[in-house]
């Protein structure tokens, strides 16, 4: 699939997200937390990079809270132009004051301390599409498949890469390129998705 056919489906996919009515995204937010926070690598996982939702992304928000209750350690990603189209990760709290980038995101302030991407033992992914092998379509820029590019020549090393998404965004196969990473899971208000379980 070319780049324009790419950038169709991802704009499709887009549009039938903006469609989801405020309260039904909230039940969706609700019953992604009520999953995520049952499995193993959530209850075990010390450290954790979320995403502030955008564009009508699925809301990691209650599970970040449930995160701080219990003394996790958590994180949002933070895009720089002096990163060559990486993202790093700085410390989320209660209190963190949050700045709105370029693209019209939420972010915390730069890190004086970049953190390793492969310090995390969990991190949420948002994305556009995705399919039952677990490939994702991101939004286009790239940044997460090339910060956690390491992960294409160990696929099982840390961290789990989890995508969080609406049944909608479901399609039958991603296109998938060369560069773009396979998650470990997709998790959807319905159900988890996990490669070789389709």
């Amino acid at each position: 699939m070319d780049k324009e056919s790419r950038r169709t489906l991802r704009n499709s996919l887009r549009q039938t997200r903006h469609k989801i009515t405020p309260e039904k995204q909230a039940k969706a937010a609700k019953d992604l937390y009520d999953i995520v926070i049952k499995q193993e690598f959530f209850i075990e996982a010390a450290k954790i990079a979320f995403y502030v939702s955008f564009d009508d992304e699925i809301n990691p928000m209650p599970l970040i809270q449930k995160a701080l209750e219990q003394g996790k350690s958590c994180y949002l990603p933070v895009i720089s132009d002096e990163n060559l189209g990486k993202m790093c990760f700085a410390p989320f709290r209660q209190n963190t004051k949050l700045f709105t980038n370029k693209w019209g995101i939420s972010e915390p302030s730069l890190p004086q301390i970049p953190l390793s991407a492969s310090s995390f033992d969990l991190v949420f992914v948002p994305l556009v599409g995705f399919d039952e092998s677990c490939f994702r379509l991101g939004m286009g820029k790239g940044f997460y498949d090339r910060t956690f590019s390491f992960k294409s020549l160990k696929y099982n090393s840390n961290p789990l890469l989890v995508g969080l998404a609406y049944e909608c965004q479901r399609i039958e196969k991603i296109p998938a390129l060369g560069w773009d990473l396979r998650l470990e899971a997709i998790i959807t208000p319905r159900k988890i998705y996990r490669p070789g379980t389709a």
